[in-house]
């Protein structure tokens, strides 16, 4: 199951589908109808929803789970900071992966296949905010109270400037992201579901190319690979990450940047 049909879920479900029947979740039909055009000669179905949806997120498990056990789970689907305000982009970003990893934690024995993992896609942009400006302490409200864990978010990013708190929110979420794909990991753990964040650099995406005018690009020229990744380099991870290959990696992200985080903390070091 891969959610979002854009730029990385697109090679994701090219590489997974080799042997694996795809399911397809995204908010957009002719996004969805563009990857199954994409994807000819590989088995898809795909169901139209949005991960802030709850609802519609235990759907798509339905439908999933109706053709067969789920192996895998690649969760891409989310927003970037020029395409929404701070709540927006938090609740896409962190209560959508709320959604999806609880909706697949719920599923009864039977459901899930031996050896099952999902995969969440964080950022370094993640990585790049100081330690200290990640609200962790706030974070496990997200699986108790979603709207109050919104609410508290919000206030942290209200002493920022309102044309900062966009992409501030972003790398908030993002670190949600992280954090939960390693607080969480006993959890699934105990399900017999591996659960790893990725965290990309700037990728070559619709997307990612987005965000090119907000200082993306300069980060780029100054990496170790001097250049934007590309949407089938994320897709390789995310196949790896989720293969029997990568059987004891859980709880943990990996940077898949260039080069950017390192190069940035070398020069400020």
């Amino acid at each position: 199951m891969i959610t979002g049909a854009g730029g990385m879920g697109v090679p994701t479900a090219r590489n997974l589908g080799t042997d694996h029947h795809i399911v397809l979740f995204d908010n957009s039909q002719d996004r969805l109808d563009a990857a199954v055009a994409a994807l000819d000669g590989i088995e898809v179905t795909t169901v139209l929803g949005d991960v802030t949806d709850r609802a519609a997120v235990d759907a798509l498990f339905a439908t999933a789970t109706g053709i067969g056990p789920i192996a895998s789970v690649v969760h891409t689907a989310g927003v970037s900071p020029s395409m929404g305000d701070a709540e927006f982009i938090s609740r896409i970003n962190a209560l959508g992966t709320v959604n999806v990893d609880e909706a697949l934690l719920a599923l009864a024995s039977g459901a899930v296949a031996d050896g099952a993992a999902i995969v969440n896609v964080a950022s370094m942009a993640a990585h790049l905010v100081p330690a200290e400006l990640i609200p962790e302490t706030l974070f496990p409200g997200a699986l108790t109270d979603p709207d109050a864990f919104v609410a508290a978010l919000l206030e942290t990013y209200a002493p920022f400037p309102a044309e900062a708190r966009s992409g501030f929110s972003y790398a908030v979420s993002k670190g949600f992201v992280k954090w939960y794909s390693s607080a969480q990991a006993e959890r699934f753990t105990a399900a017999g579901i591996r659960i790893v964040s990725v965290s990309p650099g700037s990728v070559d995406t619709e997307m990612g190319r987005l965000e090119a005018e907000s200082g993306a690009g300069a980060m780029v020229e100054g990496a170790n690979v001097p250049r934007w990744g590309t949407a089938q380099e994320m897709a390789d991870l995310f196949t790896y990450c989720v293969s029997d290959k990568a059987g004891y990696l859980t709880g943990t992200d990996i940077l898949n940047d260039g080069g950017v985080v390192a190069s940035m903390r070398a020069r400020q070091g």
